[in-house]
């Protein structure tokens, strides 16, 4: 520990040097150099961190549970999508500020190759901003713009690999091995076959295979997800004390959440399915405390897009904790599910499972996002009503992109593999519900029912614990976005469906409470209000699974501070009856009506919020 480094650093610093260097020569064969080196780039990353945001930093530290907040709501945008580059994001702030939005998720926006780029998941330089969007200082003029009006600002850190254009890539196409070093070269196909036996394939139609051969090196490189996206080696101590830098690098530009893409990947070993190893738990429990130390406001966010029992561990534990928000999911896959089959056990099954886990945990709970819906839903449970995990993935599929009989959803599939039934889906929240197949018929009373079932999922979504994210134009029922089909860099990936440009005519629409936009924009400006005034909402309410009798009808409980909540959604064509053992008197909280709990009157597609004051 150097003489000079300042008190603040270095309290933070001793609070977790045990630890850290534990944990650092455990991993890294006790090699202090490349510690000492990882100590002190800590430090200068501190040195180098503006005043203001150490300020923030101070008063996160007094309020460390300041995310979980009841009034928190996010948004989920493409920067090029939404307003064309930064300044333009800066310019619709108002608007972001007037859908009530609080946590800002800018999507990949780092450097990173046209046409090879996984929509910004293959970066070429983790410092500087992609050029036709900005620069980082355009992206730390945003993020102070997003402070003093109380928005968090969270950006995605692809740690897992780099792009093949990356300096290291490149150095390392040029034959220098300390550069092959940082990444998993081997000089024929011994070792890739050998890891190939035990591990899955991401993207088996659209990228066959986990490693690409690479003619300038005249070696095999491994490549889990895309060809020209290569896995970097965290066996390495110099990636991980680099990739750390880069790291605090964008925390100290103001990005107060991190997102840790496809960290489940990040440790690889021959023999494994080289995912969710233990080493992983290791490297993001370094960097937890690499930002507590460094930059403590800061939160890291896991994607790991799993079952919940793989979810959880993710958390780390109340003395050991490694992220700090994880995305919920299992829960958005099994609410399409939902709405596909109007049948809510499986989501029931589902919920029991979230509620029985700490209060700690806390998920980012989301209808939609920039990725496709993989139905990797609890089929050990649904083959007890019947339904086969094959012939059930090809239904819901059908029904969600609107080839079942009368369905009025319009979704694309996603690497399509008709020999295992295994395709995703693509599409925005109003195509799914039906807006856009109902505004195609001119049908009034279809339209109805498609923004109502609209509204009903965002409000199960703003009933659940932790921080609800809306993906950018779900507030104005904004529907999919056929053109991709003609752009030939985006037309092999459907997931360019939902993840058109911002229509700002349909935006304009959205005062106007007569238009779909106006519906669903009040509606949701409404439930956030609600749910920001409750303190049922609240993370530390008891939750608990309503029987309502009613397989059609999942009911949710939850009592907070003299507030007890009874939420019902039902999912089927018709109104539904709720019967809820309760003897109190409910006030309605979209409508202020009061009714008694036992038999609840449920519109078809609808929900009802009812709240006892004790």
């Amino acid at each position: 520990m150097k003489s000079h480094w300042k008190s603040e650093f270095t309290s933070r610093f001793r609070r977790h040097e045990d630890e850290l260097k534990w944990l650092y020569c455990e991993l890294y064969h006790s090699d202090m150099r490349a510690y000492d080196y990882f100590t002190d780039m800590l430090y200068r990353a501190w040195e180098e961190r503006p005043e203001p945001l150490k300020m923030m930093d101070r008063a996160r530290e007094e309020y460390p549970d300041w995310y979980k907040g009841h009034d928190l709501v996010g948004m989920l945008m493409y920067v090029s999508a939404f307003a064309g580059t930064l300044r333009g994001v800066r310019d619709k702030l108002d608007y972001i500020t007037d859908c009530g939005v609080s946590y800002l998720h800018l999507m990949p926006l780092l450097e990173s190759p046209a046409g090879r780029s996984d929509g910004g998941y293959a970066v070429s330089d983790f410092r500087r901003v992609q050029p036709e969007l900005g620069t980082m200082e355009d992206l730390r003029a945003l993020a102070d713009d997003c402070h003093e009006r109380g928005i968090a600002l969270c950006l995605d850190f692809v740690m897992n690999h780099t792009s093949e254009d990356h300096e290291w890539a490149r150095r390392a196409k040029a034959g220098d091995k300390e550069y092959q070093a940082r990444y998993f070269f081997y000089d024929d196909w011994t070792l890739p076959n050998a890891f190939e036996q035990t591990v899955p394939q991401v993207f088996p139609t659209t990228a066959p295979g986990n490693f690409t051969w690479c003619e300038e090196a005249g070696k095999a490189v491994m490549t889990t997800f895309y060809p020209y996206q290569w896995d970097l080696n965290y066996a390495n101590p110099t990636v991980f004390n680099d990739m750390t830098d880069n790291m605090l690098f964008l925390c100290n530009h103001g990005v107060d959440v991190i997102r840790l893409d496809a960290v489940p990947y990040i440790w690889k070993a021959l023999g494994t399915s080289c995912r969710n190893l233990p080493q992983v738990h290791t490297l993001v429990r370094m960097m937890r405390m690499a930002c507590e130390i460094v930059c403590p406001g800061t939160l890291l966010l896991g994607e790991v897009v799993m079952e919940p029992s793989k979810v959880a561990p993710y958390f780390g534990t109340v003395e050991k904790p490694e992220c700090h928000l994880l995305y919920n999911v299992t829960t958005m896959a099994t609410v399409w599910h939902t709405v596909a089959t109007r049948d809510v056990r499986l989501l029931a099954h589902q919920m029991a499972q979230v509620f029985s886990l700490p209060r700690d945990y806390t998920f980012l709970n989301y209808l939609r996002c920039h990725d496709d819906i993989g139905w990797g839903l609890d089929y050990g449970f649904l083959s007890r009503f019947g339904w086969q995990e094959v012939p059930h993935k090809k239904y819901l599929n059908d029904y969600l992109t609107g080839k079942w009989p009368g369905s009025p959803a319009r979704g694309e599939l996603y690497n399509d593999d008709p020999r295992l039934g295994d395709a995703r889906l693509c599409g925005t929240t109003a195509s799914l519900c039906g807006i856009e197949a109902a505004r195609e018929s001119g049908d009034k009373q279809a339209m109805a029912q498609a923004i109502r079932l609209d509204e009903t999922l965002h409000a199960f979504m703003f009933t659940l614990s932790g921080v609800p994210v809306l993906y950018s134009g779900d507030e104005i029922g904004q529907e999919n976005d056929g053109a991709y089909h003609g752009d030939p860099l985006k037309r092999e990936d459907s997931r360019y469906l939902h993840r058109g440009n911002m229509d700002w005519k349909k935006a304009e629409k959205r005062t106007k409470k007569t238009t779909v936009e106006g519906k669903l924009f009040s509606a949701l400006q409404k439930m956030e209000k609600i749910r920001a005034e409750h303190p049922a909402f609240d993370t530390e309410a008891d939750t608990w699974l309503l029987d309502t009798g009613n397989d059609h009808v999942l009911g949710i409980g939850r009592y907070y501070r003299g507030e007890k909540l009874l939420a019902l959604f039902n999912f089927a064509d018709g109104e539904q009856t709720a019967w809820i053992k309760d003897r109190e008197i409910y006030t309605d909280l979209m409508d202020l009506t009061e009714t008694d709990a036992g038999a609840v009157r449920v519109p078809a597609g609808g929900f009802r919020w009812l709240l006892h004051t004790f």
